[in-house]
């Protein structure tokens, strides 16, 4: 099993993080999960397009931003696409803490949606 989704495009992801400091000392920053549990054999997703529309610091550390694809931050399976931009494994923070995160606290929507580009992609 790997999950599948979408990569930043990689030259975006240096001028969004230029644009969004990560907080903790550990930076993911790179994909967005569609479905992380896709068989070897389960299609890409097409989309390549999205939008940055909102972010969450626990204080705690991790870091995320949500983002909206086909005009929702929902994913099929009920959790929220997002970012997962920086966290601090010292801490025992993980990447797939973000969305209990996301669930429990919510998150703050950014004044303007920020749009980025996406490929389609396997990983994990």
């Amino acid at each position: 099993m790997s999950a599948i989704g979408w990569k930043l495009d990689a030259g975006e992801r240096t001028e969004l993080l230029d644009r969004f400091p990560p907080v903790w000392p550990d930076v993911v920053a790179d994909h967005v999960t569609l479905k992380a549990d896709a068989s070897a054999d389960e299609p890409l997703p097409t989309r390549k397009t999205a939008e940055i529309v909102g972010s969450i610091d626990d204080g705690e550390g991790l870091q995320a931003f949500v983002v909206s694809i086909g005009g929702t931050t929902d994913r099929p399976d009920g959790s929220t696409y997002h970012i997962t931009w920086s966290l601090d494994r010292r801490r025992g923070r993980t990447a797939a803490q973000s969305n209990e995160v996301i669930a429990a606290l919510g998150w703050k929507q950014l004044p303007t949606p920020v749009p980025i580009h996406i490929e389609p992609a396997r990983f994990g």
